[in-house]
């Protein structure tokens, strides 16, 4: 009889317990290795065999350590299988698979679904439509820099998650000032020119190199506004077949295919251009998207992301079979509370499909299959969100999902 697959997750930040339980269903022994602050989150432990927790100071992990202590647990366990569940964690999973040789995704691949530079030169070199960007290391190419793209720009962390990080520049002398602040940590940035219009997501499974399920959706503002300037957040499923969700798509198979994830889950951020029009790539990843994005995807799909992900790992996406795909339109609405358990029994639209439970946060999604009737409910629900829940703070380096 063989043994059950052992598959290793890693998460430093409390998510993909649809992922853990899905493993457990297919079969798989599963090994969870997390951050000793999240020891008393609601983790399935039903479907975990054993939890190691790393001690972690401001979500650091010594990776020195993690992999001492993972080489360890390989003297008695034979994992088959180590999963990324948070985009912070996708380089620790893949300088673990490096070191025990396991299967999946290297650190060479891993650098471009993480690192916004290394995307980026890689899409620039294969003809990807991008922003113009420079990478924040030789001050003379900096200059240069300025001289030839007009600003405004934005200076970007490599390898932080979503608008984390992101600073607005709008003259040369917030440049250099900038770049005063940033000290040694300058080639830990990049800056590129800041480019307005839509900004969409598409999120994606990817077997054998190609995307067999895609859905589109548009933010109601950019992130980076929501993040910093203090919004309501907004994501709408775009129409399936529709013109711009098939251009969307196509250009993230171009985008998929030139970074080279072959098998999982992927999230993709594009923009329109208001000034030409164009599409432009913003950044990709190899995980579920966050911001409950997965539940949007679910709702207007019946597809979950997560569990979906959970099956292509264990076979790295042999025999996968997608399950039926339901064609709904789906909206997402999440604010920062003013109250510590938002009330949300007054929205009660049979269109409701989720509310979010979470401190300080209120939250929910609809679906119908008529679009008009996810429109007229967004429009309402965020003027009342504003009313009754909005509040802001100033933005962290953790994430919020």
């Amino acid at each position: 009889m063989n043994s059950p697959l052992t598959i290793l997750c890693i998460a430093s930040y409390f998510k993909g317990t649809d992922f853990i339980k899905q493993c457990k269903r297919e079969g798989c022994r599963v090994l969870l290795l997390t951050s000793q602050s999240l020891e008393n989150e609601n983790w399935p432990r039903e479907s975990i065999d054993e939890i190691f927790f790393i001690p972690d100071n401001n979500k650091e992990w010594n990776m020195k350590d993690v992999i001492y202590g993972v080489s360890y647990l390989a003297r008695t366990e034979k994992i088959d299988r180590i999963v990324a569940l948070d985009d912070f964690d996708v380089e620790k999973a893949a300088t673990l698979r490096e070191h025990l040789r396991i299967g999946g995704m290297g650190d060479t691949t891993a650098r471009y679904f993480r690192d916004k530079l290394a995307m980026r030169k890689k899409a620039l070199d294969e003809g990807i439509n991008i922003p113009p960007f420079v990478h924040l290391l030789n001050h003379n190419e900096i200059k240069n820099f300025i001289e030839r793209v007009e600003f405004p720009y934005v200076i970007k962390p490599r390898m932080k998650a979503g608008a984390i990080g992101l600073i607005k520049v709008n003259s040369e002398k917030e440049v250099w000032e900038a770049l005063e602040k940033l000290g040694d940590e300058q080639s830990f940035y990049l800056m590129e020119k800041f480019v307005e219009g839509d900004v969409y997501h598409s999120d994606t499974i990817i077997t054998n190199g190609k995307i067999i399920f895609g859905s589109v959706s548009k933010y109601g503002l950019p992130p980076m506004e929501v993040a910093h300037q203090g919004r309501v957040f907004t994501s709408k499923t775009v129409p399936s077949g529709s013109p711009e969700a098939k251009e969307i798509l196509e250009f993230n198979k171009n985008v998929i295919k030139i970074l080279g994830l072959v098998y999982g889950v992927s999230h993709t951020e594009f923009i329109k251009a208001k000034e030409d029009g164009e599409l432009y790539f913003l950044e990709t990843s190899a995980r579920v998207g966050g911001a409950n994005l997965s539940e949007l995807v679910k709702a207007a799909t019946g597809i979950n992301l997560w569990e979906e992900w959970a099956k292509i790992e264990k076979t790295q996406g042999a025999a996968y079979e997608l399950p039926p795909v339901e064609n709904k339109h789906a909206a997402i609405i999440t604010s920062l509370a003013k109250q510590e358990w938002p009330d949300l029994s007054a929205y009660d639209d049979p269109e409701i499909v989720w509310k979010l439970k979470k401190k300080y946060h209120a939250g929910l999604i609809i679906a119908s299959e008529n679009m008009e009737r996810i429109d007229e409910l967004l429009e309402k629900y965020v003027k009342r969100f504003y009313e009754d829940f909005f509040t802001t703070q100033p933005l962290t380096d953790t994430p919020n999902d």
